[in-house]
């Protein structure tokens, strides 16, 4: 006689978790991370590496808020390099002024160049003043996020329509700057950055000052988003995400929950564009187009979007493989980049962060379907 079990034997359950493990992994790991990006990082890089982690860091932050819309909130944002490039010139606008002041100019010298005459800009004015361009470089990126947000989400367009419109907001911003040559600096952008708010970037030392500045700034926005995850808020967006109409029914407006998580996001890019620019000293439109857009978007999803960790290491791993295979096969790279955005989505949504698990579920899998067939026979 056949006799079929289906409970799972003891020894394939996974084991229960601990309490005190999981009240401390978090604090564990940020203490970890902290160690790693202030302590051992400027100890075992040169200069020259050290500045190139910095730049990479800058991605790791807008991968963060792309984590926050696209892994909890399932928003496609494939326009952040719009954010990313209105925080980068707005903090950019502000260091050409003091470069430019500090040498007895009135003008930036890419203005005496093209001949704009002697005067500048009224919109260029307010930036002279730094906490102006301080504020300027998150509460203008947020300001449009929020007022394309408004009109998009109230018209309950999402998917494949939002990203489009994503793109094409990028397009337009990188359109208009390269037309702008005279007062944005055009394809070339705004270059040769000297100062940082009275330190020289010329100096290794003040350089340094500024990748600590940007790896403190990565961790204290992990933090933020992983309270948003964790809060009533983040359990809202995952809601949304899931079932929308579920969560319009309990009384709640889905189109005002995805845009907290909307703006919220553009305001990590904006100040993710303003850190990039003292860390290489320039800003184009050639960073905050259609391509680096997508780019960030491919570090998330490589690492995982729905992991805070996995997107941040994603977005590392990702722009430092640009940076070097970029070099060595120029044409090809683009192709590498898109196909890796292709095998994550395709094969492996979780990104490189959900490995683990997909690991020890097919081998948990197979371990009780052979218990199972043994008992049967």
């Amino acid at each position: 006689m056949t006799t079929t079990t289906t409970t799972t034997p003891p020894d394939t359950l996974a084991p229960p978790s601990t309490p005190l493990l999981n009240r401390f992994r978090v604090p564990a790991g940020f203490a970890l991370g902290a160690v790693l990006l202030l302590g051992i990082a400027p100890l075992a890089l040169s200069d020259f590496r050290l500045s190139l982690l910095a730049k990479y860091l800058c991605y790791a932050i807008v991968a963060v808020g792309v984590s926050l819309a696209w892994g909890r909130g399932g928003l496609m944002v494939l326009g952040q390099g719009v954010f990313f490039g209105l925080g980068g010139y707005a903090m950019a606008m502000h260091l050409k002024l003091t470069d430019a002041a500090a040498t007895g100019e009135k003008l930036p010298d890419f203005m005496q160049l093209y001949g704009t005459g002697d005067a500048l800009p009224w919109w260029w004015k307010p930036f002279a003043n730094p906490g102006f361009a301080l504020a300027m470089t998150v509460l203008l990126p947020m300001a449009v996020a929020a007022v394309l947000g408004f009109f998009v989400f109230q018209r309950r367009v999402k998917g494949a329509y939002f990203a489009i419109l994503s793109q094409a907001l990028a397009a337009a911003l990188s359109i208009w700057l390269v037309g702008q040559q005279a007062t944005t600096g055009g394809t070339n952008g705004l270059t040769d950055i000297q100062g940082f708010f009275g330190y020289s970037l010329d100096d290794p030392v003040n350089q340094r000052m500024v990748y600590f500045i940007i790896a403190a700034v990565l961790l204290l926005l992990m933090a933020l988003a992983r309270q948003l995850f964790v809060s009533r808020y983040g359990e809202l967006l995952v809601a949304v995400r899931d079932s929308e109409e579920r969560v319009r029914f309990l009384g709640y407006n889905p189109a005002n929950i995805k845009l907290v998580a909307y703006v919220v996001a553009a305001g990590m890019a904006g100040l993710a564009g303003a850190l990039f620019v003292p860390a290489v000293g320039i800003i184009s439109p050639a960073l905050i187009g259609i391509v680096p857009s997508i780019g960030f978007v491919i570090g998330a999803a490589v690492g995982g979007r729905a992991s805070l960790v996995g997107a941040v290491l994603g977005a590392i791993a990702v722009a430092w493989a640009q940076s070097t295979l970029s070099d060595e096969f120029p044409a090809a790279w683009t192709y590498l980049q898109g196909l890796l955005f292709v095998l994550a989505v395709g094969f492996l949504p979780g990104g490189l962060a959900s490995l683990g698990v997909v690991l020890r579920k097919r081998r948990t899998g197979g371990a009780t379907r052979s218990r199972t067939s043994g008992e049967t026979a």
